[in-house]
């Protein structure tokens, strides 16, 4: 090759390297952000709203199908690394000229027509938090501008222990996130969730909107990271944001428990019927599920289960459809496997009492003794759990487990 020649390829390679750093600093992100910055999103409502009314543009949600990338096909033992690198999602049209669809709210159109699209790219990923003798896994579900409730789990009950005790292993805290769902805020907000990445490293997080819908993809994402990266995790505690821990009532009550068991234990719903009102946040239209009721499912504020069976249970949910509430798709899930949910007086997942004004919901003797209540706020369970933890004195203790 000519000297000439060289010389040209050389500078117009240090202008394209040029061209990048420049970009990059302009937009004050990392490399690794910049590039993950071009992945598209998935779709949905925001978390803990009620669905909205608002008409949705679909074409403009996601980029056009050219952008589509057909994914591999997995080996039959599954993969040993995540191994969704881009998104790969096409509106599914067969369904917007059918009169029953043009019939739903917007925000159930926009559920159907994408929910073939299962799995979706790892911006955040711990792999570490299964390395070594783990006994316990927490696993808490959140979103990305909620920030200070993470930080009041992980000065309360979502704090690692070296040891369960008895000889068992550690216990390690991971919380699930999507992306911010409003456009606008998305570069700030991954700017300061990747600083709180870097200060705690215990986030896992996947390039789809974190919406009231995709709680369901949350459920799916975590079981396929689980079977890849947790093969040996004997148990795994899930729950949500808002939510008190009685970490030692929970070490307690699975002193006794094997990993090889099919245990799946929490405030569990039988017989419970979809509702069919429109301004309920819980709203299902009889097209999306005809049956009169749902299978037996545990409220998602929190539950237990042993180890295989979450693995068992990746599989089983891939036999299914995506269902746009998860604690019930979790039940349904079990019902493919047979498998029977458990309920326990010790998980609260109304509350203490459903009369969300009696002193029962305020009363630390009460939650001292149970495993999972359902719902407090950061305030409110940093001073609870002051109050469990501190100089307590109860008239009689409660036995629940």
């Amino acid at each position: 090759m000519s000297l000439w020649r060289r010389t040209l390829y050389k500078s117009l390679a240090l202008a394209l390297a040029l061209l990048v750093a420049v970009t990059v600093f302009q937009r004050s992100l990392t490399p690794n952000q910049f590039l993950q910055e071009s992945l598209p999103v998935t779709l949905g409502p925001l978390k803990a709203q009620k669905p909205s009314g608002h008409q949705v543009n679909l074409n403009n949600f996601w980029k056009s199908p050219s952008d589509v990338v057909t994914p591999t096909l997995e080996a039959s033992q599954g993969p040993q690394v995540w191994d969704v690198t881009t998104t790969n999602c096409s509106a599914n049209i067969n369904l917007t000229h059918q009169s029953w669809f043009q019939s739903l709210e917007p925000h159930f159109r926009q559920f159907l027509t994408y929910r073939h699209c299962r799995y979706f790219p790892m911006l955040l990923n711990h792999p570490e938090k299964c390395g070594g003798d783990v006994y316990l896994l927490v696993v808490v579900k959140s979103v990305i501008t909620q920030h200070d409730r993470r930080e009041a789990i992980r000065q309360t009950w979502g704090r690692e222990w070296e040891s369960a005790g008895r000889g068992r292993g550690a216990v390690r805290t991971l919380f699930l996130l999507g992306t911010a769902s409003k456009q606008e805020e998305r570069a700030h907000y991954q700017q300061l969730l990747a600083y709180e990445d870097r200060l705690y490293g215990d986030i896992l997080q996947w390039d789809f909107l974190d919406s009231f819908f995709n709680l369901t993809l949350k459920e799916i994402h975590f079981l396929k990271w689980l079977d890849i990266y947790c093969p040996n995790v004997p148990f795994i505690f899930k729950g949500d944001d808002d939510v008190f821990v009685n970490p030692t009532n929970l070490l307690e009550f699975l002193a006794d428990r094997r990993p090889q068991e099919n245990l799946f234990v929490g405030d569990v719903l039988q017989h419970a019927r979809p509702i069919r009102r429109k301004d309920n946040k819980y709203y299902i239209p009889a097209v999306l599920y005809t049956k009169p009721s749902y299978p037996p499912y545990a409220g998602g504020g929190g539950f237990l289960m042993a180890g295989g069976l979450a693995r068992r249970l990746h599989h089983a949910c891939d036999t299914l459809e995506l269902y746009p509430i998860d604690d019930v798709f979790l039940g349904m899930c079990l019902e493919v496997l047979g498998v029977q949910p458990t309920g326990h007086e010790g998980f609260k997942t109304f509350g203490i009492s459903r009369n969300r004004a009696s002193r029962m919901n305020k009363e630390p003797c009460f939650f001292r003794s149970m495993l999972v209540v359902h719902k407090l706020l950061p305030a409110e369970l940093l001073a609870m759990w002051g109050l469990v933890h501190g100089n307590l004195t109860c008239s009689r203790k409660l036995q629940v487990l």
